[in-house]
């Protein structure tokens, strides 16, 4: 379901295809775009601060890229009515990084820019869910005719390409009319998109003071330069991005066992995210929100348009700061292997996959049923208990609780009205919530 007009306000030369890379970091979009939405919201009382912000993105929405000229924004604060999606991206562009962290850059050994981490972020309407879904990089997909980022025509379709390299032929619409090929139901849009490069997520795991990650044994990576022995471990700036990126010496050494490994780490952010350390601290808000911005202005972070609007961000953070942590759902698109086009090729698996958008979209609560990787990445080790924030707003009332003090917790894994029954996922869907604590397993 391809749009006719996917553009960027400045052309871009078409690019070289390049061998296979090393991926990266899935959830980088994922903390540039929550920072900027965080930091709005925690700024919109501050007069000064929030127009900073606020003047800094009209900057530079002369780069967005358009997805949809006719839609039109957002008309006051309060949280984002309907569900929405957005699809995050991160490439694997040399440019603007730094050759001393990434020496195959200074030899120029790959040039061009592919989508090596694919995700879809989908923010349910009320009662308020969050299901990220990430694409496998070497899944092989039909891409469709898109657009040419620079605007000199069209690609023509294919039937069968690795979906990272929807990005090298069409930028990031081009992406984006991919997975909505992919899903193929006339219900599913995507309203917004980011791409992200290497450096971003240095300084946005950096800026939000890093994350918390567990290894079940000890890890020595010469492929990203990691090693980090057994234990609990706070990584920020490049260690962030060499856990984001290690495939080689965890699980069975794939790209699958690299997308559990990173949702363990989306997982550890959202739940840092959600805590009193950042979401009451407006220094730190400011300093993702500022952090961002600056990625932008760097040419290490493309918007669609609509994510340059600070109300739009303010819409989305309202809409997603309390979703309880067994409703932030992170599932990898299922697959299996393709025979015959080398061991690390996958492919679509449309009946599960058709399981999972059709709850999706009925907004329906899901249940994971397979393992929490398909790559042997991880394996969950516990449960996470969510942090009760009281209402400052809350009086007491005869028989109930004092102002300030929240009622008895029930049984966390029991179903509510509003919750309904939970849509069991086909063992096939590996995945894991914000609630699951993993860690993530030395290659076996």
């Amino acid at each position: 379901m391809a749009r006719s007009k996917r553009s960027s306000a400045e052309g871009q030369a078409p690019i070289a295809r390049h061998g296979a890379l090393k991926s990266r970091h899935p959830l980088v979009t994922m903390l540039a775009m929550l920072g900027v939405v965080l930091g709005v919201v925690g700024l919109s009382a501050t007069g000064v601060a929030a127009y900073n912000v606020w003047d800094a993105t009209q900057a530079i929405t002369a780069n967005a890229v358009v997805l949809d000229e006719e839609k039109p924004l957002p008309p006051s604060l309060g949280a984002i009515e309907g569900g929405v999606n957005i699809l995050m991206v991160g490439t694997d562009s040399c440019e603007g990084q730094d050759v001393s962290i990434f020496p195959r850059c200074a030899n120029d050994d790959s040039p061009g820019e592919r989508n090596d981490v694919t995700m879809l972020v989908h923010i349910s309407d009320e009662p308020r869910r969050v299901t990220v879904v990430s694409f496998p990089r070497d899944m092989l997909v039909p891409i469709p005719s898109c657009q040419k980022p620079d605007g000199s025509g069209s690609i023509s379709a294919m039937s069968s390409q690795m979906i990272n390299a929807s990005y090298w032929y069409g930028g990031l619409g081009c992406t984006v009319d991919t997975v909505e090929a992919l899903v193929g139901d006339e219900r599913f849009h995507i309203d917004f998109a980011a791409a992200i490069r290497w450096t971003g997520v240095i300084n946005m795991s950096d800026a939000i003071g890093g994350v918390d990650v567990c290894v079940a044994g000890d890890i020595s990576d010469k492929h990203t330069g990691l090693k980090l022995t057994a234990g609990n471990h706070t990584l920020k700036g490049v260690e962030a991005l060499q856990f984001l990126r290690i495939r080689h010496g965890i699980g069975d050494g794939s790209d699958l066992g690299r997308i559990s490994n990173q949702q363990q780490f989306m997982g550890s952010m959202v739940r840092k995210l959600q805590s009193d350390a950042v979401l009451a601290n407006p220094a730190t808000l400011f300093n993702l929100a500022t952090t961002a911005v600056s990625q932008v202005q760097q040419g290490q972070l493309v918007l669609s348009s609509g994510l340059t609007n600070p109300t739009l961000m303010v819409q989305i953070a309202m809409a997603v700061k309390d979703v309880p942590y067994e409703d932030i759902v992170f599932v990898q698109y299922p697959t299996r292997y393709a025979s015959g086009e080398g061991a690390s090729r996958v492919l679509p698996v449309k009946d599960a996959a058709k399981v999972l958008f059709d709850a999706i979209l009925a907004n329906e609560p899901l249940a994971l049923t397979g393992d929490a990787s398909q790559g042997y990445g991880v394996e969950v080790t516990g449960e996470a208990t969510q942090p009760v924030t009281p209402d400052p707003t809350a009086t007491a009332d005869a028989g109930g609780a004092p102002s300030g003090e929240a009622p008895p917790a029930g049984d966390a894994g029991a179903e509510t009205p509003a919750s309904g029954q939970r849509v069991e996922l086909p063992s096939d869907i590996a995945g894991q919530t914000a609630k699951d604590i993993t860690c993530t397993q030395p290659e076996k």
